[in-house]
This record gives C-alpha cells, structure tokens and sequence, in this order.
C-alpha cells in the first residue's frame, strides 16, 4: 500500500516538516497563486525545475546536508520527488524565505544532467499516475512561431527544424510571435542588410520576453510564459557571441547543422542556461528526415540534395556558415519526392549551395585526384580535390525525371564550373526538367573573377554561355552580379555592364557589394569602393538587365507554354489565373473553361496544380499573359509537341 503524503514527508527536518505539513490547529499557509492548468500542464513541470535553481543552495545556508535531506526526505533515490505536487508547492514556498545562493551547488547541477533527468522523469510519472488533470486538458510543449530570412535553403532548413520538433512534442504552430512560447528566427549571413533586419526582429522578440507580463496584462501577448527566442542558421554561427551576449536577447543559437540538437538545447534554457551548437559537420544531411512543408497547399516543393561548399570564392561566407560540401544518397532524395508526389506536388526544386557538384560518394571506394575523373566545365578549374567520385548531378536528374515522368524538376543554387556536357544533354533530353539555369557570373571582368577566386576568365563564362544555348535552344537563362567588390575600377564595372547586355538574362539579383567577416576579401582585400559608387554602379547596372531582358520575354509571343497553375492573380483574383512556365516565367490567363484532354472531350476551369497549354499573347517584359487552350498532363504535351515537329519534318 503506498504511503500517504503525510506519512512520506514526516521524516523531514523539522523548519521544513512545518512549513510542508502545518499543523491542524492553525491555518495552512496559502499556496502560490498558480492556475493548476497552467502550472501542471508543463510536459516538464516547472513546478520542481525551479527547484534546481534555488533551493538546494539555500538549503545550504539552512545547515542542511543535500546528501542527508535527501535521505531524510525518503529512502528512495531522489526521493524529493515523493512529496507530491501539493508538497513540492509547499516547499517551493518555504525555500523562497531562505536567502543566500552557492555558485558552486550551481554549477553541480549543471553538470548533473543525468540526476536531473531521473528526477524530471519521476515527477512526471507521478502526475501522470495521480491523474492530476485528464490528458485532453494538457497543453502542447510550447507552440511555435518561425520567420526565415535569405535563400531557398533556409525555408527547407526551416521544415527539418518543424519536423524535428514535432518528433519532440512540439506540433503546434502559430501565425504570430505574440502567441508563441518558442520563437525561431532562420537568419542569413550573405549580405548586411539581411542581418539588419534579422536585429531589429530581435529587439522585437526581446521586447515580447522582457516585458512579457505586461504585454499579457493589455493583451498584446497570449504565450503562457516568456518566449524562448532561438536563432538558427548561418548568421547563428557567424555571429554567436555577440548574439548571446546582447542583453539576454536570445536564449538559444544554433547552426545549420546542429537542428537535430534544438530539443536539449530548448531544455537547457528551463536551467537557466544559454544554449548553443553551432558546431559544422563533414556528414549531416538530414537525409533522414522528412521536412514538415510550410506551405501545404503549394503544388511546389523544395529538396535539400547537398549542403556547404567547398569553392572558397573570396567574397563568400557560406564556407564559414554552412561548411563542407556533402550530399545525400540518391535513395533518400527520391523517397522525399516520392512522399510529395503523394501529396499533390507537381514540381520540385532541388536545393544545394553548390547544387551540380552533387556527389553521391556513399557506394565509392578509391579515391580518385581532382581532374582525373571528374569533369568540369571547359575552361573553368577548381581548387578543390573530389576525393571520391560517386553518382554525379546529372545521374540524380536523370533519375528523377524517369522515376517521376508527371514531375516537374528545377534546381539550384550551381556553379558555372559543374556544367559538364553529360549535364546538358540530360536538361536537352528530359522534357520534365525545366530549361532554366542560373549561371551566376557575379561579374563581367576577368581581373575580377581572378580577385574572387571564381576560377573561370569572362571569355570561358561566354562560350559556356553558347554551349549551354547550343544544346538547349530554347533555355533561359539568370544571373546574380555583385558591384563594387574590392578594387573594382570604371572599366572593370563597365565589363559587367557589357556582359549583362550580351548574355541578355531572363532574371539577375544584382546587389551592392558587402564585406563579410572570416572571408579571403576580408582578410586581404580593402572595401575601398565608396557606397555611393556602388549605388551608382547598381543602378546602373539595373538599368542594362532592364534593357538587355526584353527580348527573351518578347520572343515567347505567339508560342504554346505549358504553364503549372499555382493560383489566382492577386491582380485579377476573381477572373484570372497565374502559373509559371518550363523557363520560370509567370504567366497569366483567364479563367475560363477548357477542355480536359484527359477526360476526353469534357471540359471544366483550370485549378490550382493543373497543367495548362497557354498561347502566349502579350508580354510586359516582366510577365507574359495568354490565352488557356487546354487541361493537359506533363507527358501528354510534350508527346504532342514531339508528334507534331515529326509530322512537319515529314512535310519538308
């Protein structure tokens, strides 16, 4: 039979048996005011985590032994835990009047995490077993609110940190911070004016924790405590010291590959502790995990094939913040896409720092010299050395295209020196692997991309240009240009300015230049290029992709495009629709009704994921606009189109 609460804590010391058990003569002391919904539906009751902080210090000053209280409390190991919820209160109540503090004790209990992680486990237990309140009525871990800033990889990093909570017990999800217990900002380091805005988020998420029982009083906050605030991604590991150390901004930073560790790194915080793992790996890939996607509805998806990188380019802080270069084996990347297959997605992208230097060396065995084997694009070099040469990119598109025929596949970030011939033939030759690439030239001078450390000339970036055009005719193409990097004179922007207009790009990022920390530029370059220069240089340059992209939208007037409809045109919501073309261009139609060539000769409207034939009518120079002819499949079209270039080469 087990032994009732006053029979479990009548061996307590004396000071502590009177305030845990009053006597019945005299009125008990009163509780803390606590809302037992809130306090016991902690999934680690902060009831008796508290404990660890305070009292056994001040049970010190008391002329208590920590060993024999707790041998006094109960025989049993760890035997605080016994008193019950009603007694921990009690205690919590008494140990409060204590005063005094040992950093010592302290730190013990930091180091303890094994003791405290039985003692958490027995109290939980024992709420479980009283059934203190149904478990319908226990509330979530802690529900979460997220921002991402920076690229496409940092919103699929965000979905293997949401699936990675969720495994832990954190499922729910909020659309705004102020009803979040945990806040997680995924930052980006590329550029300053990013990191920027991810500071003045924090102040606000700050204002949110410090002033958060006030915030609660006018109604401004609805969390049920103070929001854990975490940083992720590569500013975390840029920056960790000084985002740690900003006025107990931020309770947890962690890097891009340590997500697997937010749930003890979260747990650390309840301790009073600081979390942080920024630590880069050689081999994590979360090839594991399957991403909980952010956007449910979208008929698009992004796949995370490989992460780092390895090419060193002198302005560059992704080496610094993501790490080396590894991928994922092509088995988990198809099960990924077999799973958003299943769930309705029709086209995904495929995500990488350095996206065609995929490498799937987890079936190789020798080591093979740089060069030997591994092919790079003509007249372009690498400092880098593959050690092992397995699947390459173009394996893994072909794959891909075979496996999944009514998919649609994009990819990127790549380098312009992983564009092997083997790579263009399979874009050529696999009608559903979009004829897009982006070839970041960053610049048109060839004095320039030797500062960069880049590893091609602008003449040898020109003919890859042709090459790529050869073989692919009808493929668009982007860019992204940086100005004013160190040293840049008026004739070397000029070069950048004369390659935008000869290239003629569908899309360029064009950005002012922005010196990063830990970089070669950094260490050995000056930023002497005044901002105002930069600017200037920007807008000019601007102003050259503005002129130069005309024709490459113009020239689609009058052809059919297969358009994969994502949703209404905000312009038009009521009347129109919005897709993106096989090139990446948005085109919008009316929605009206067509036919189906699948449902033989029936027709219905377009919706959202359909595959839709457009003739191309206007264009803005920004966006097409055209006329739906027809519902149609992925291969359906592209049979057709092929059946008919047959027939006219029959003809001719």
């Amino acid at each position: 039979m087990p032994e009732s609460r006053s029979t479990r804590i009548s061996s307590l010391p004396s000071s502590l048996n009177s305030s845990l058990n009053p006597p019945q003569s005299s009125p008990a002391t009163p509780l803390k005011s606590v809302p037992s919904t809130t306090s016991l539906s902690m999934p680690k009751p902060l009831s008796l985590l508290l404990l660890l902080h305070k009292p056994y210090p001040s049970l010190v000053k008391a002329s208590f032994n920590m060993q024999a209280f707790y041998t006094q409390i109960s025989p049993q190991p760890f035997g605080l835990v016994t008193c019950g919820y009603e007694g921990t209160c009690r205690l919590m109540e008494f140990l409060e009047k204590v005063n005094g503090f040992s950093s010592s004790l302290k730190g013990w209990l930091r180091i303890s995490k094994a003791w405290r992680q039985i003692v958490k486990d027995s109290h939980r237990n024992q709420i479980k077993s009283q059934s203190l309140i149904p478990a319908s009525e226990t509330l979530p871990m802690g529900r979460i609110y997220h921002e991402t800033y920076g690229c496409q990889m940092n919103v699929n990093d965000m979905e293997i940190v949401l699936s990675i909570m969720k495994k832990a017990g954190y499922s729910e999800v909020v659309e705004v911070p102020e009803s979040a217990e945990i806040i997680f900002i995924n930052t980006c380091a590329i550029r300053d004016n990013a990191e920027q805005k991810v500071w003045q988020r924090l102040n606000y998420f700050w204002f949110l924790k410090r002033h958060w029982k006030s915030n609660v009083a006018i109604g401004r906050s609805q969390s049920v405590h103070p929001p854990k605030v975490v940083v992720l991604g590569c500013m975390a590991e840029r920056l960790k010291d000084k985002i740690l150390d900003a006025d107990k901004m931020v309770d947890v930073v962690c890097g891009p590959d340590a997500y697997r560790d937010l749930p003890r790194l979260l747990e650390e915080v309840d301790y009073g502790q600081k979390g942080i793992n920024t630590l880069l790996s050689l081999e994590e890939t979360y090839a594991d995990i399957s991403p909980v996607r952010i956007s449910k509805n979208s008929v698009g998806a992004f796949v995370s094939v490989m992460r780092g990188c390895n090419n060193m380019c002198s302005f560059c802080i992704v080496p610094f913040t993501r790490g080396r270069e590894r991928s994922r084996p092509v088995e988990s990347i198809v099960r990924e896409v077999a799973e958003l297959w299943k769930e309705g997605v029709k086209e995904v992208t495929l995500l990488g720092q350095n996206v065609n230097s995929y490498n799937d060396d987890s079936g190789a065995e020798e080591e093979v010299e740089s060069g030997a084997d591994w092919k790079f694009s003509e007249g372009f070099s690498s400092t880098c050395k593959v050690k092992r040469m397995g699947q390459r990119f173009a394996d893994l598109l072909d794959h891909l295209a075979v496996q999944f025929p009514e998919m649609r596949f994009r990819y990127t970030s790549p380098h312009p020196k992983d564009f092997p011939d083997e790579l263009l033939y399979v874009m050529r030759d696999r009608y559903n692997i979009c004829k897009s690439i982006h070839l970041p030239a960053q610049t048109g001078s060839t004095t320039v991309l030797e500062r960069m450390r880049r590893g091609y000339s602008r003449g040898a970036y020109l003919d890859l240009v042709q090459k790529i055009r050869r073989i692919i005719p009808d493929v668009g193409l982007s860019s992204d240009f940086i100005c004013g990097f160190c040293g840049e004179t008026e004739e070397e922007h000029k070069d950048t300015v004369s390659l935008m207009k000869a290239v003629g790009y569908d899309m360029a990022y064009m950005f002012a230049y922005s010196m990063r920390e830990k970089t070669h530029a950094h260490r050995n370059y000056i930023d002497d290029v005044p901002d105002a220069v930069k600017q200037r240089r920007l807008t000019e340059l601007i102003a050259a992709f503005r002129e130069s992209t005309g024709p490459c939208f113009d020239i689609q007037i009058g052809t059919t495009q297969l358009v994969l409809v994502e949703g209404p045109n905000k312009r038009a919501p009521d009347t129109e629709l919005i897709g993106k073309s096989d090139r990446g261009h948005r085109v919008s139609f009316a929605n009206l009704t067509v036919p189906d060539r699948d449902c033989y000769d029936g027709k219905r409207n377009p919706r959202v994921g359909d595959f839709v034939e457009v003739r191309i009518s206007k264009s803005s120079r920004a966006s097409l606009f055209g006329e739906a002819l027809a519902i149609t499949k992925l291969s359906s079209f592209y049979n057709s189109v092929s059946d008919e270039d047959v027939a006219y080469a029959n003809t001719t």
